[in-house]
């Protein structure tokens, strides 16, 4: 690992996250980025905020770093704190539902795809 970022307590669910995560592992930088920016999901714009953020934290120990050279070796989304929250039902009466959050994990590496 040549460094990672991570996003906790993402307001979507894990799954909708994954949907995202999963054609862009084992590419490179600049091939995530240049997908995620076409991408019609709401979780693109956090996910590619988080490769960037990725790259740019293996920019600090290597300046000479090119986004083709580092590939995306690890990228997960776990499920983070869930809220519970009520909504209203017919004959006054309230019914749970569920708030999930994502704790995003993205690490990359150095070498070829």
């Amino acid at each position: 690992m040549l460094a990672c970022a991570k996003v906790r307590f993402l307001r979507m669910t894990p799954r909708k996250v994954g949907y995202v995560l999963k054609p862009i592992r084992r590419h490179t930088v600049a091939e995530a980025l240049r997908f995620l920016s076409v991408m019609n999901r709401r979780a693109a714009m956090p996910v590619a905020k988080a490769v960037a953020c990725a790259f740019a934290n293996a920019r600090l120990k290597n300046p000479t770093l090119r986004e083709e050279d580092v590939f995306i070796s690890k990228a997960v989304a776990n499920e983070g704190p869930s809220w519970k929250r009520y909504r209203a039902a017919a004959f006054g009466r309230a019914v749970p539902f569920v708030k999930r959050t994502t704790h995003l994990i993205v690490e990359i590496d150095s070498g070829s795809s």
